[in-house]
């Protein structure tokens, strides 16, 4: 039997293709962390994102994060109009703070929402990663270069 997802997304392209089990085998926990996608549909009872009748054509999971970062004007930012379920691992960055330490604020198995935008006249681009509890905003230069904060935030 082919892997299923919750959100919709095909297995069969993913990159990770191989690495887990799928989300409706392991009941949302593909990597063996968190989905927020899965979360929303399993705290509804529902087998699948295309269930919930939220919106017409929108999960509302994601029409929530999607109000909430836009309502952060982040100043370059274009307005966020989708966000896409990432594994942890990809979007994980390092982030050099200020008394030199280095962090990782995202859990490699858990799987987030969000999206990569340009940033407005500049080469470098934001990075969205959204759970159920946190909203980090970063930017970054080509292939993750030089990371930077711009915010992270307790939902």
């Amino acid at each position: 039997m082919a892997k299923q997802s919750i959100c919709g997304a095909n297995c069969a392209t993913c990159p990770m293709n191989g690495k887990c089990a799928g989300c409706i085998k392991t009941k949302g926990k593909p990597f063996g962390g968190k989905c927020v996608l899965a979360e929303c549909c399993l705290g509804k009872k529902l087998k699948r994102c295309e269930q919930c009748k939220a919106t017409e054509d929108s999960c509302c999971k994601k029409m929530e994060l999607l109000k909430e970062i836009n309502s952060l004007k982040v100043n370059g930012m274009p307005k966020v109009k989708e966000l896409f379920a990432l594994n942890g691992s990809f979007v994980n960055m390092e982030y050099s703070l200020s008394n030199g330490q280095k962090v990782k604020l995202l859990n490699d198995s858990d799987i987030y929402l969000g999206n990569q935008l340009p940033k407005k006249d500049s080469d470098r681009c934001y990075g969205i990663a959204a759970n159920n509890t946190h909203i980090l905003i970063c930017e970054y230069g080509e292939n993750g270069k030089d990371p930077e904060i711009v915010i992270y935030k307790k939902r």
